[in-house]
């Protein structure tokens, strides 16, 4: 349970109501759920001795743990990181709130704190709670040592989401379990196996989120924006959802660097997945093309995956696999594996668009090396 706290965004709230949409989940025997847990324990073990076969990263942080959880336990997970991820917003606004309230006309606008902070962790929750019911497997990379460590360096699994589409699509339960696995063991080893990355992401989110403008009014200005960008036939929420939306010019900088971060790891998640897949797991095509439909929503679940930035999370995945593919082609895997070098090799989003830009500055990066 998540501890009473302050400031403008109430956690219990984001919690509770994000709990009680995760809580509409099928009922499992137990049996089914520590053959589960048995199943993830040993698959992950094996996963990760592949996949660092496969990249040559060597994780720094002894072996990954497998936690089988449920969907309330993957909110439970979800909120403390991004409690420990928006402390700095959250203080921004904090303080911000303490000010006079800004004059939107003859008016002043300005809504009690409480009323504040349980609409926004009400906001919080829904999109928690929806997101619950559809991962599969995640790795938590917001290490913090000195906060629970046991609950630190963990490879979840949303055992009810696993089991779930295993019935629905009739798939070989193993088979599934270690492809899952893979992925999620490949973003450990990123992580844990790059020593300058993980500090690197997280100075990248800390200069998106002191350059937020905690004034209403920026979100009255983004909203023009985004209508003028719909008229001229644009959808504003294609480039990373409400964040992308709310961005000033100088935090549009901040989301293209982490855009083009986030495509590289997720595009060398699928790409690390598949090549260990083929020839150990027959049914990875099926899975594969199985969850891109699933990924392809329509009606109420697409406006959703727009407004939190779901859909650029999936343009990720597949522009990340092109840069690879591209770059791989022109200098083989030498030449691809110079982006765990330094923080300066890692391509900007125009160059995961565009991978011979990339190429062309990894060029130059080598001869002033």
């Amino acid at each position: 349970m998540t501890a009473p706290s302050e400031g403008p965004i109430s956690w219990e709230m984001a919690e509770r109501v994000a709990t009680r949409i995760a809580g509409r989940q099928p009922w499992l025997a137990p049996g089914r759920l520590s053959v589960l847990e048995e199943d993830f324990a040993e698959l992950t073990a094996e996963a990760e001795e592949l996949v660092n076969e496969e990249t040559g990263l060597q994780p720094t942080t002894g072996p990954a743990r497998a936690r089988v959880t449920d969907r309330p336990g993957w909110v439970l997970a979800n909120v403390a990181s991004f409690q420990r991820l928006l402390r700095p917003l959250t203080q921004k606004l904090e303080a911000a709130q303490s000010k006079p309230a800004p004059m939107l006309g003859p008016v002043p606008m300005r809504v009690p704190p409480q009323v504040s902070r349980n609409i926004g962790g009400a906001q919080l929750g829904v999109l928690l709670g929806w997101m619950s019911t559809r991962v599969l497997g995640q790795y938590d990379q917001l290490l913090i040592e000195d906060e629970s460590p046991e609950d630190q360096d963990i490879v979840y699994y949303v055992g009810h989401n696993v089991i779930a589409l295993e019935d629905r699509y009739g798939f070989q339960p193993r088979q599934f379990r270690l492809w899952i696995a893979l992925h999620e063991v490949t973003h450990r080893a990123q992580f844990t196996g790059v020593p300058w990355l993980r500090p690197h992401f997280l100075s990248l989110v800390s200069s998106l989120i002191e350059g937020v403008d905690p004034d209403p009014r920026h979100f009255l200005d983004a909203l023009k924006r985004a209508a003028a960008q719909a008229r001229d036939g644009h959808n504003p929420l294609d480039e990373g959802g409400l964040v992308a939306l709310l961005a000033s010019p100088e935090q549009r900088d901040a989301l293209d660097h982490i855009g083009g971060f986030m495509s590289l790891l997720e595009g060398h998640g699928d790409v690390v997945m598949n090549k260990v897949a083929e020839g150990r797991i027959p049914q990875a095509p099926r899975f594969a093309h199985t969850l891109q439909q699933r990924r392809e929503r329509k009606g109420a679940a697409k406006v959703v995956s727009s407004l939190v930035g779901l859909d650029a999370k999936l343009k990720q995945y597949e522009q990340g696999e092109r840069f690879i593919e591209a770059v791989e082609k022109v200098g083989g895997r030498e030449l691809f594996e110079r982006v765990w070098e330094g923080p300066e090799w890692l391509p900007t989003l125009a160059e995961i668009r565009e991978p011979s830009l990339w190429a062309q500055r990894a060029g130059d990066l080598s001869q002033t090396a």
